[in-house]
């Protein structure tokens, strides 16, 4: 049985570890701003087992013009949990959230071997790659509510 649920920051640890910082100390599992009132996390369960998480800020990225704007953060999915659709129920329940705003943007730092992925979803990609270092490269991906 699938729950999505709000979670803590501290509670998506567990995922975002060994998918986005694996071999790298925990605390690197902690972003800026994971505990302000205005960030949200998101946990989806399988049989009350966590597989994978997503992260939610209001952040204002200069590239886009929208007084609204949302920064995706920490979409992460276990290994053993990714191909059974898990990631796009992730991010359809955080773009649901932020349609509570008119004129919203979402967009996010997107790994290149996660491009197609987020494409599908109906992202663009905004400029060209980038490196982020010790973790890889990654595009500006975004898309409009």
């Amino acid at each position: 049985m699938i729950i999505l649920k709000e979670i803590t920051a501290l509670a998506t640890y567990p995922v975002r570890h060994p998918v986005l910082r694996k071999g790298k100390p925990i605390e690197t599992c902690s972003f800026d701003n994971d505990d302000n009132p205005t960030t949200k996390h998101f946990g989806l369960f399988d049989n009350e087992e966590l597989k994978g998480v997503v992260s939610v800020f209001e952040k204002k990225n200069p590239v886009f013009n929208e007084t609204k704007q949302f920064q995706i953060r920490g979409m992460a999915v276990l290994e053993s949990a990714q191909g059974y659709g898990f990631g796009k129920i992730l991010m359809l329940e955080a773009e649901k959230y932020c349609k509570t705003e008119n004129e919203a943007i979402i967009w996010f730092n997107a790994r290149e071997n996660a491009v197609g992925f987020y494409e599908n979803m109906g992202y663009t990609i905004n400029g060209t790659s980038f490196d982020i270092a010790g973790i890889g490269t990654h595009y500006i991906m975004y898309k409009r509510l």
